[in-house]
This record gives structure tokens, C-alpha cells and sequence, in this order.
């Protein structure tokens, strides 16, 4: 009979059973071999722990040296000499042993001559200390890893801390105390970082500066963001302040920055006055590149088109959502490449789930780094949405309107384009609705050959053709 690691092995007698080894493993061990004085396993016995492991008993009649990996056979033989020369207890030495259907198992050996000339190996089994070990190996790999990666975050913290240009405190926030002080603070105040450690905050800046400090923590410590106070430092210098809460190690603590109120954190500062105005408007407002993908977008846009908010948003194809496809993107985009600003377009805006509704769209180029960009501000024409049917002849007189009103600001060669894509795009829209959805059908209706028709069906847009 083969095992499973391929190595032929005997199946176990009917009586295998040495008393001798059943009283030693009984009382110290896990298991016991039974070697004849040429070294083959003529018995084996196991404990309660191992007694449903039948593979071991595979091992009678084998050598016991041929049955452990070739990394253990010189302990083996080291063992054995140690038992042939006195018979006393020699030292346990831990062997992997080969089991059929276990694979290799760590055991630690023990041995004994017995009294009828046999070598007695009581044994230890060790794969649960094993697997511990291998638990704390694993355990102590990922510790060193995160004590890697804070290592490596607090220097950054550091090296943030002392090139900014800001002013920053750390402060302890029961005591008001400065903890930690970067090199612009001490520029700024007129002080070295080291007379600032210890300092408390107020006495840091002019006196008529202390209750705008001090409302400015009041507001940090009951959870507001973006507040922004006026201080006086000592030699009257007028600054900008901010303040975050965070805790460590269970102690809050306060980052106080600053900065010249005439400074670049003045700029910064009108730049996020603008930014959270945006961001509050009812209206729309979102930022496109030159591939018509979103850059970014405020609440007010997201919930027109029914995303959660602005990372649902960015990165999408802006045509998914703004006018009829094909046709007012196209016109906005050319009239801002050459005018660099539109205004009181109207147009649609649809939904993810159906709803769309009218607005009027003011946009206008920016530049991004070199590249341009595109600015729209869409204001929906009345508050309340409604639903529409893509089907229902209300959009033609509305898209005639509109055509109108480009007259004197866009050429008649591009009207009278526009004007063919809108009826082809009506005609093909109707002819899939005279026929059923019938493609087929539709193209005989329109008196196109099936290839014209999907081909135009891909030009505007229109029905799932991938299916």
C-alpha cells in the first residue's frame, strides 16, 4: 500500500499493543514508538489527544530514520547513539515527523531502553506550540511593520511642522500651555521655540486679542470647523488665526495656526471664504476639463442630478447629465472657446433615476495649470422638478426656442446643423416608437438601410446598442 507521500507503508497489526509503552505514554506523553534494536517501529501507541490520527499507525514495520524529513535524520542518529551507549534518559530532541495524511508533524522525542531490549521514544506533540509560534512571528512582523509606518508618519509630521510658513502651537488644552512651537511661530511672535515651550497661549498676543483667542477655542472645543479670528501679536502685528482639536494618548490638545493678516494665509483665506460659498449655493456649480470629464462639483449640482455627493461625481462624462445629448454641450463648448464666457443658456439637466428638470446655464473658461477648464453655474428655472417624457412632443417646441435664441451668436451654418441633428434625432426617435422598437421596421419607415440607421442611432445617442 502507498501513503500519502508516496513512500510504501504496512497497515497496522491486529495487536500491536506494548504494555510498557502504554504505561509510559499513559502518564508523560502524547505518544510513544516501540524501535526494535535495528532501529524499525514495531509498535506505536497514542494518547487521548491523538488516538483518532489513524496515519500514525502506518508507521510499524518501517525505519524510523526513513520516516522523518532528511533535516531531522542526524538528530535521529544521535539520539540512537545516545541510547545504544547507556540506555538512560537522553535529551528530547524535536523531529518532524513524516505521518501519513498529516504531513510533517513536530514531536518532541524522548528515550529509554526497556527492560526486554527495546528503544521507547515517548513523544510531545508539538504542532500547537507550533502554530503559537508561528502566531507571535506573525504578530511581532505586523507590530514592527506599524511602528514602521508611525516612524515614518511622525517624520513627516516634523518635517511638515518646521518648513511651514504658518505659525503653529501645539497646546495643551485644559492648561492653555504650549506644548510644541514650529520655527515660523517663534519668527512670528519674536521669540525663540524654546522660550515659547511652557508660555501660556493668551500671554502670546496683545491683550485686546485675548477674547477673539479666546471665543476661537470656545468654538474649536465645542466642535466648530473653518473658524477664523483677528489677533494682535505683542509688537501689534495683525494676524490670521485658526485652531483644530485632536486628542493623544488621552489628553486633548489644541493646533493654533497663524499667519500675517496681509500674508499668503489671507489669500487663503478669501479663496476658502469663496469656496464654502460655492459649496452653499442652491444653484449648481460644477468644473469640466477639455475632455468634458468632471472636475469638480458642489451639493447643490449633486442633488440635481440625484449623486450623494461630489466623489459620486467627479471623473464622469458631464454630457451624462447636462442638455441632449450631442447637441448642447457641443454648442456651450464652442461658444466658450470662442468667447470665453455664455450666458442664460437654457437647457436641461437630468437625473440619474429619470427626473430632469429646465435651467439656465452661465459658464465661462478658466485656466488649470495651463490647460483650460470650464466653469457652469446652472440655475433650475423653477424650484420644483418635474418629470419628462423622452417621447413627448413638449421638447420640440422648447429646443425651437432655444435654437432662436442663437441667432446673432452663433453662425447659421452651425444653426442649420444643429437644427438637421435635432429633426433627424425626432424623426428616428419617432419612427422607434411608430415601429415597436423595431429596428428593422424603423429603417424602412425612414426609408434608411439598417446599417445608416445604427449608425445614426450611435451619433445621437439613442438605444442600447452594445445589447
Amino acid at each position: 500500500m502507498l501513503s500519502a507521500s508516496g513512500i510504501e507503508s504496512r497497515p497496522p497489526p491486529n495487536n500491536s499493543a506494548h504494555p510498557f509503552a502504554r504505561r509510559v505514554v499513559g502518564s508523560m506523553a502524547d505518544l510513544a514508538l516501540v524501535l526494535d534494536s535495528s532501529g524499525t517501529i514495531v509498535d506505536v501507541w497514542l494518547g487521548e489527544t491523538l488516538k483518532d490520527e489513524t496515519g500514525w499507525m502506518y508507521l510499524i514495520g518501517r525505519k524510523w530514520v526513513e520516516t522523518v524529513l532528511p533535516d531531522s535524520r542526524r538528530k535521529v542518529a544521535k539520539l540512537r547513539e545516545s541510547l545504544d551507549k547507556g540506555g538512560e534518559l537522553v535529551r528530547p530532541r524535536e523531529i518532524n515527523q513524516q505521518v501519513d495524511g498529516l504531513g510533517s508533524v513536530p514531536v518532541r522525542f524522548g528515550g529509554f531502553v526497556s527492560e526486554d531490549k527495546h528503544f521507547v521514544l515517548p513523544g510531545q506533540d508539538l504542532r500547537t506550540i507550533a502554530e503559537l509560534q508561528q502566531r507571535l512571528v506573525s504578530s511581532q512582523q505586523a507590530m514592527d511593520l506599524e511602528y514602521r509606518r508611525l516612524r515614518q508618519a511622525d517624520t513627516r509630521y516634523r518635517v511638515l511642522f518646521h518648513v511651514c510658513s504658518e505659525g503653529a502651537l501645539i497646546v495643551q488644552g485644559d492648561a492653555r500651555k504650549v506644548v510644541e512651537a514650529n520655527p515660523a511661530a517663534a519668527s512670528i511672535l519674536g521669540q525663540s521655540v524654546d522660550d515659547l515651550q511652557g508660555k501660556k497661549l493668551l500671554d502670546l498676543f496683545a491683550k485686546g486679542s485675548r477674547d477673539n483667542l479666546l471665543t476661537l477655542l470656545g468654538a474649536v472645543e465645542a466642535g466648530g470647523t473653518h473658524t477664523r479670528v483677528q489677533l494682535e501679536a505683542n509688537d501689534q502685528t495683525r494676524l490670521m488665526a485658526s485652531a483644530s482639536m485632536f486628542r493623544q494618548a488621552g489628553v486633548v490638545l489644541l493646533l493654533v495656526r497663524f499667519w500675517p493678516a496681509d500674508g499668503p494665509g489671507a489669500i487663503e483665506g478669501r479663496e476658502s471664504r469663496m469656496l464654502h460659498v460655492l459649496e452653499a449655493l442652491p444653484d449648481g456649480f460644477v468644473v469640466i476639463d477639455e475632455d468634458r470629464d468632471v472636475l469638480s462639483a458642489n451639493s447643490g449640482f449633486c442633488e440635481m442630478v440625484q449623486r450623494a455627493d461630489e466623489s459620486h461625481v467627479v471623473g464622469n462624462s458631464f454630457e451624462r447629465w447636462f442638455g441632449r445629448p450631442g447637441l448642447d454641450l457641443n454648442i456651450v463648448l464652442s461658444n466658450l472657446r470662442e468667447h470665453g464666457v455664455i450666458r442664460n443658456f437654457a437647457t436641461v439637466v437630468r437625473g440619474d433615476f429619470g427626473a430632469a428638470q429646465e435651467a439656465v446655464v452661465t459658464a465661462v473658461t478658466a485656466k488649470n495649470g495651463g490647460k483650460p477648464c470650464y466653469g457652469f453655474l446652472i440655475r433650475p428655472v423653477s424650484a420644483s422638478q418635474r418629470v419628462l417624457d423622452p417621447g413627448a412632443t413638449s421638447l420640440i417646441p422648447r429646443s425651437v426656442d432655444q435654437l432662436r435664441e442663437l441667432v446673432g451668436r452663433v453662425s447659421l451654418k452651425e444653426i442649420v446643423q444643429e437644427s438637421t441633428d435635432l429633426i433627424e434625432r425626432l424623426c428616428i426617435e419617432a419612427a422607434l416608437d411608430i415601429s415597436g422598437n423595431n429596428r428593422a421596421a424603423a429603417a424602412q419607415v425612414l426609408g434608411l438601410s439598417r446599417q445608416s440607421l445604427y449608425s445614426k442611432l450611435r451619433r445621437h445617442g439613442l438605444g442600447d446598442l452594445d445589447s
